[in-house]
């Protein structure tokens, strides 16, 4: 799949509530966060997913579910936990830490939070990401050295 047309597709899924005015069909979120649950700012983020996706059009238990899983830290239960929203098939995957792509060659993965995403081998490249799975890095090229030292 290539990346604008998975983009253009995560763009059509806003318009999905749109759609008609038939009943809209459940979509799911899996949603693989790094944090322990009982981490404030990590909630605060999870709330600001779920409020922008309400000023979307989705709504939590209406037309959206949400699969929540909390690594807290822990690389092994990162995996673990990967594993297991694979396994529940979502529409795509939000990975707020370690992308999901040995889990998974076919949901959409949609990585936030990741240093490099390249180095990490998470992409083939941040113009061509491939497969199903792109995202966003924790900071871009501007953020970088530019001769200057401080």
């Amino acid at each position: 799949m290539n990346r604008r047309r998975f983009i253009a597709g995560l763009g059509g899924a806003a318009a999905w509530p749109l759609a008609g005015s038939a009943q809209q069909p459940m979509r799911r979120i899996g949603v693989l966060m790094g944090y322990d649950e009982s981490d404030p700012d990590a909630k605060a983020q999870l709330s600001r997913l779920i409020s922008g996706l309400s000023e979307l059009g989705w709504t939590k238990g209406r037309n959206l579910g949400l699969d929540v899983r909390w690594a807290a830290g822990n690389v092994d239960c990162a995996r673990m936990l990967a594993k297991e929203l694979v396994e529940l098939q979502p529409d795509v995957i939000l990975a707020h830490t370690t992308p999901l792509q040995r889990e998974t060659r076919t949901i959409p993965i949609v990585f936030v939070t990741v240093a490099d995403p390249v180095g990490s081998g998470f992409v083939a490249s941040l113009g061509r990401p491939g497969g199903n799975i792109t995202g966003f890095m924790l900071y871009g090229p501007m953020m970088g050295g530019n001769g200057w030292s401080f």
